[in-house]
């Protein structure tokens, strides 16, 4: 078994950030910017935001947290979004999720500027994405991708399969698996909580993505030897044994399925960090497309 160690990945990557933010600035005046909203108190949506933050005055760019109280409206959450569309200065928004049941947040993602979208959320990224077309791709699979290619994982002509549907992370991971790239040219599964025999399904991956959102979801009688399992989940339980008085865990049984595995994630310290390291990398092409004014990225006005 081998770590696929995202702290390791997250720093060498983060250091050519560095690099390609200073020149950047040297050429334009100006750092590359980033603004997060975050609505509410939840605890694990500030530490997420939080480190966002802190990385991204570790690689020069420049960062604004912009906070709201849970009963903010939907119809004042949007404006500020479509404010922040309009100023030049900004180069990425994000919009931290998850948002208060009054918000819908289908509607505060399409409402972002598609091109300041570092998430990589709005349908037209989305979009993109399936078609092979450059785009801002979400950072979680963007994060995932990067640590595949750093560690010259052969994905051409593998069994990929993902444990878990959704728009962040699921869905958008089985689109660039199976995209002819490299990393990529995976036959792809994508099963969820629905998938008959859901564990026939998952031996057959020689990578296995588990983004279900459950501890230890993926036990080691369901992946077969020699697989390459990413775990993408960050389930929080309070702890006594720690500091902070909460304990993460993955959606793999990690103790049980690492044997087995010929190169696994952990958590934490795997994919989270990766996850950074794509968003930033977004950012940094939206503050240099928008400087070069080329519209070679979007074809759309």
């Amino acid at each position: 078994m081998n770590l696929l160690d995202g702290k390791l990945v997250s720093e060498k990557i983060k250091e050519q950030i560095a690099l390609d933010a200073a020149e950047f600035t040297t050429q334009t005046g100006r750092k590359p910017h980033l603004v997060a909203i975050l609505v509410g108190n939840d605890g694990g949506s500030e530490t997420y935001v939080a480190s966002k933050m802190r990385n991204c005055q570790l690689v020069g760019f420049e960062s604004t947290n912009i906070r709201y109280d849970e009963s903010i409206s939907e119809e004042e959450l949007i404006a500020k979004v479509k404010e922040i569309n309009k100023d030049d200065t900004i180069d990425g928004l994000i919009v931290q999720l998850p948002l208060p049941k009054h918000i819908d947040p289908d509607k505060v993602t399409e409402a972002i500027d598609y091109r300041k979208d570092v998430d990589g959320f709005h349908p037209i990224n989305l979009g993109r994405m399936q078609r092979n077309l450059p785009c801002f791709i979400p950072a979680t699979p963007y994060g995932i991708m990067l640590m595949l290619d750093y560690y010259k994982i052969e994905t051409a002509g593998k069994h990929a399969v993902v444990v878990g549907r959704s728009n962040i992370v699921g869905s958008p991971m089985s689109i660039l698996l199976a995209r002819n790239a490299n990393p990529g040219n995976c036959t792809v599964t994508l099963t969820h909580s629905r998938t008959k025999d859901l564990k026939t399904e998952v031996l057959r991956g020689d990578i296995v993505v588990a983004a279900i959102g459950r501890k230890n979801f993926v036990t080691a009688d369901m992946v077969k030897e020699g697989a390459v399992v990413i775990d993408v989940g960050i389930n929080r339980e309070t702890s006594t044994e720690t500091k902070s008085g909460f304990k993460l865990y993955g959606d793999v049984d990690f103790e049980h399925v690492a044997p087995k595995a010929s190169w696994i994630t952990p958590v934490p310290g795997g994919v989270g960090l990766m996850t950074i390291v794509g968003l930033l990398k977004n950012t940094l092409e939206a503050a240099k497309e928008q400087f070069t004014q080329n519209n070679k990225f979007f074809y759309l006005a």
